[in-house]
C-alpha cells in the first residue's frame, strides 16, 4: 500500500482490521506523514466514525488507541424465508438492538412483501433505542439466486412473482413512506443477496475467521449453498454460485421440482419434499418449518425421512468438497440436526476421496436462526466501509 493510494476510507480500512491503531501505525503502514494522517483522521472524526482511547505505548508513555466505533451508526437486516420473515436492527459490531419475527408468505409477491417488512421498520426502530437518522443502510436476505450488481433475483423456484422484480429501488421507496429520510443524503442504500449466502459470511467471520474455503448448506424450504474464498462470498459470474439443489439426481428423473425440472436435488431432499412425503403417509405437514417441529418431538418417520435426504444431499457434497476442498462443512436450515447431518456423513465420507476430507470439519449451524439477519448486516458495513464507498460517502457528508 502506497502514500498515493491511501485515501480517508483506506485508513478506515486499516483501522477497522486491527492492523493499525494509532496515528504511529498508520505512518508506518502508509508512509504518510503526520499531518497527512491527522488530516484524513479528521474527516473520520467528524463524520463520527472513530472512537479514541488512551493506551499505553511500547515506550510506556500513553497513546492515542483509535478504533472504528460500532455505535455510531445502526443496520436494518431482513431476513425473507418463504412463511416468515425476521427483521432486526443491528450496531455495527452485528450486537442485534430489536428484533420482530412473524408470518409472511413470500408468495404474496414483491410489492406487498416490501410493503409490509417496511411498515413494521418504525416500531422497531423505536425498540432498538436509535432514530431513523441512525440508520446507514439495509441488508435483505432472500431464498433465491441474486444478481449481485442489479439486486434482483433472478428465475427464484420458490418466490414466485419476484423475477427481476427490482427489490432495491422498492424497498428503498417504500422504507421512506414508512420511516422517512435516511441519514445521509439519497435514499437508504439497500443491498440484497441469497440466504445461504449471507449465513456463510455470518457463520464463517463468527466462528471460523481462519478458515479460508468454507461452505455451508442451508435445507430448509429448498437447497442452496453458500461458499467462502477467503473473507469474501464467491457468488459465480452472476449469482449462480452454490445452488445445488438443482443439481440432477439420475436415479430421481420422475421427481418434479418447483423449477419445472425432474430430477432436482430439492425436489427429494429439501424440507418441502420431505413435508410432502409424510403427508402422503398420513402426517400433514406444510412446509420445512413443520418438518423441523416434527423431527424435534422424535417423530420416526421425519426421522426416517430426513436421514434419506441426508444421505442424498451428502453425495452431492461429496463432489462439492472434493471440487472446493474446505476447511469447513456447515449444515444448517429447518432439516439440520443429528438425523439429517448423519446420513450427510455417511455418504459424504464413504464416496468422497479420503484426502479431500482429511483436515474436513462437518458442523452445525452456531447462529441458528439469526445467521441470515447477522449475514445482512454484515454485509452492508462491509460495503458502506470499505475504502470506495467510505470516501464517497465522507465526500457527502462533508460541509
Amino acid at each position: 500500500m502506497t502514500s498515493n493510494q491511501v485515501s480517508a476510507g483506506g485508513l478506515l480500512q486499516l483501522i477497522r482490521s486491527g492492523r493499525a491503531n494509532t496515528r504511529a501505525d498508520l505512518q508506518r503502514a502508509t508512509g504518510l506523514s503526520r499531518s497527512t494522517v491527522g488530516q484524513r483522521l479528521d474527516l473520520l472524526n467528524r463524520a463520527g466514525w472513530l472512537r479514541h482511547n488512551t493506551g499505553t505505548s511500547t515506550g510506556g508513555r500513553p497513546c492515542d488507541q483509535i478504533e472504528f466505533d460500532p455505535g455510531h451508526a445502526s443496520v436494518i437486516a431482513v431476513d425473507l424465508e418463504t412463511r416468515h420473515a425476521r427483521a432486526a436492527v443491528l450496531d455495527l459490531a452485528g450486537n442485534v438492538l430489536a428484533e420482530h419475527t412473524g408470518d409472511l408468505d413470500i408468495a404474496r409477491g414483491p410489492e406487498e412483501v416490501l410493503d409490509r417488512v417496511a411498515g413494521r421498520l418504525p416500531d422497531l426502530i423505536r425498540a432498538a433505542g436509535t432514530t431513523p437518522a441512525a440508520v446507514c443502510g439495509i441488508g435483505l436476505s432472500v431464498p433465491g439466486p441474486v444478481h449481485w450488481e442489479t439486486g434482483r433475483v433472478v428465475q427464484p423456484p420458490i418466490m414466485p412473482g419476484w423475477d427481476q422484480y427490482p427489490i432495491r429501488e422498492r424497498l428503498q421507496e417504500t422504507y421512506a413512506q414508512h420511516v422517512g429520510d435516511s441519514a445521509e443524503p439519497g435514499p437508504v442504500p439497500v443491498f440484497v443477496d441469497n440466504d445461504a449466502n449471507l449465513m456463510a459470511l455470518a457463520e464463517q467471520q463468527a466462528n471460523h475467521r481462519d478458515c479460508g474455503s468454507f461452505v455451508l448448506v442451508k435445507v430448509s424450504t429448498g437447497i442452496g449453498a453458500g461458499v467462502m474464498i477467503g473473507d469474501e462470498v464467491y457468488r459465480g459470474i452472476d449469482g449462480g454460485a452454490g445452488d445445488i439443489g438443482h443439481i440432477r439426481m439420475h436415479d430421481h428423473s420422475d421427481a418434479l421440482c418447483m423449477c419445472g425440472s425432474h430430477g432436482c436435488l430439492a425436489a427429494v431432499a429439501s424440507g418441502r419434499a420431505l413435508a410432502r412425503a409424510l403427508s402422503e403417509r398420513g402426517l400433514p405437514t406444510a412446509s420445512g418449518s413443520d418438518v423441523r417441529r416434527l423431527l424435534a418431538d422424535g417423530n420416526p418417520e421425519a426421522i426416517q425421512l430426513a436421514q434419506q435426504a441426508g444421505r442424498l444431499v451428502g453425495a452431492v457434497l461429496a463432489t462439492v468438497v472434493t471440487l472446493l476442498n474446505p476447511g469447513v462443512l456447515m449444515i444448517a436450515g429447518d432439516l439440520a440436526g443429528l438425523p439429517f447431518n448423519s446420513g450427510v456423513r455417511e455418504v459424504l465420507y464413504q464416496r468422497a476421496m479420503p484426502r479431500t476430507t482429511a483436515n474436513l470439519s462437518t458442523v452445525s449451524s452456531r447462529l441458528g436462526d439469526r445467521a441470515g439477519l447477522v449475514g445482512a448486516a454484515a454485509m452492508v458495513v462491509r460495503l458502506l466501509y470499505s475504502p470506495e464507498h467510505a470516501d464517497e460517502r465522507l465526500t457527502r457528508l462533508a460541509p
